[in-house]
């Protein structure tokens, strides 16, 4: 009896949270497993039909489809360009912050601000300011720049960087204040040390900064990655309706939706769902194996 109430209270915690935790566990389990066999299956689309198996039928249908391998591209583009520069950004931006600068508070709290705001919000508001005859464009035009008054939702060639700048504009206030974060925990005589001995600020910068913010910089490319695999959906929805001007805008998250709920395509769409799946479960692979390399470096 002794055993038992030793072994219960060490696990104590756990016991309590075992209800939510098996709660939340079956319905997400549940969910994926589903998702993945809809994913081997041709969905009826009439009552007249029943669901059938069709093995890899469906993965090697989606992988010769024009449309998904334009998403692919286009979230290949999202995670190695966004990310790189949302890190460079926010380092910059935050090392200057917490010079405290005169009235840092207020910048700090106006660049966390579009970080706070609804993506429908931004969306809306960026479609007015980047419409052919939009905000920025009419004020290029006053300016008598002409030449950069650009079609910016509906050139094929630029609607997905347009979205891109938006995406920045808003995520930027998150890396921000996790690098502020960071760096207010850190000893301020080791900044001021390397004052003391010459270094200038971009050195500063270089040498002391960026080694300490190093962990969080992991952390922040890879939440950042897998959000531009599976947080970009409303950008795209608002901002061009239908993925257009074209396909140029298609993402993974887009195609998704377009086959369950408007092509009653379920088959393509769960399938699409599970390498979506695969990816962002990659990403956190690969984030876990870093973590856990630096980790047993420092022991």
């Amino acid at each position: 009896m002794n055993r038992i109430r030793i072994w219960f209270g060490k696990n104590e915690a756990a016991w309590y949270l075992s209800p939510g935790i098996s709660v939340m566990a079956f319905v997400f389990l549940f969910s994926i497993a589903r998702v993945i066999q809809l994913s081997f299956m041709r969905i009826a689309k009439t009552a007249d039909e029943v669901d059938r198996f069709v093995g890899l039928s469906n993965y090697r249908l989606i992988l010769t489809e024009k449309p998904f391998i334009e998403a692919i591209k286009h979230n290949a583009l999202l995670v190695l360009i966004v990310p790189v520069i949302l890190v460079f950004l926010s380092i910059l931006i935050s090392s200057i912050l917490f010079d405290r600068i005169r009235g840092w508070k207020f910048y700090r709290s106006l660049i966390f601000l579009p970080y706070i705001l609804a993506i429908p919000v931004v969306g809306i508001a960026f479609t007015y300011i980047f419409q052919l005859n939009g905000i920025l464009n009419t004020v290029l035009r006053f300016l008598h720049l002409d030449f950069a008054a650009l079609n910016w939702l509906g050139s094929p060639k630029i609607a997905l960087y347009t979205i891109m700048i938006v995406i920045i504009w808003k995520e930027i206030g998150f890396g921000v204040i996790l690098f502020l974060a960071r760096l207010s925990s850190v000893n301020e005589e080791i900044f001021e040390a390397a004052r003391l001995d010459g270094a200038n600020w971009w050195q500063v910068l270089r040498y002391i900064t960026i080694p300490q913010l190093g962990t969080i910089i992991e952390f922040y490319i890879v939440i950042e990655a897998i959000m531009m695999f599976s947080w970009v959906f409303n950008y795209v929805f608002v901002m061009t309706a239908w993925g257009g001007p074209g396909t140029s805008t298609y993402i993974l998250e887009f195609y998704i939706w377009l086959n369950a709920f408007r092509f009653n395509n379920m088959g393509y769409a769960t399938t699409a769902a599970v390498i979506l799946l695969i990816f962002t479960s990659l990403l956190i692979f690969i984030w876990m194996r870093l973590r856990n390399r630096r980790e047993s470096g420092y022991e």
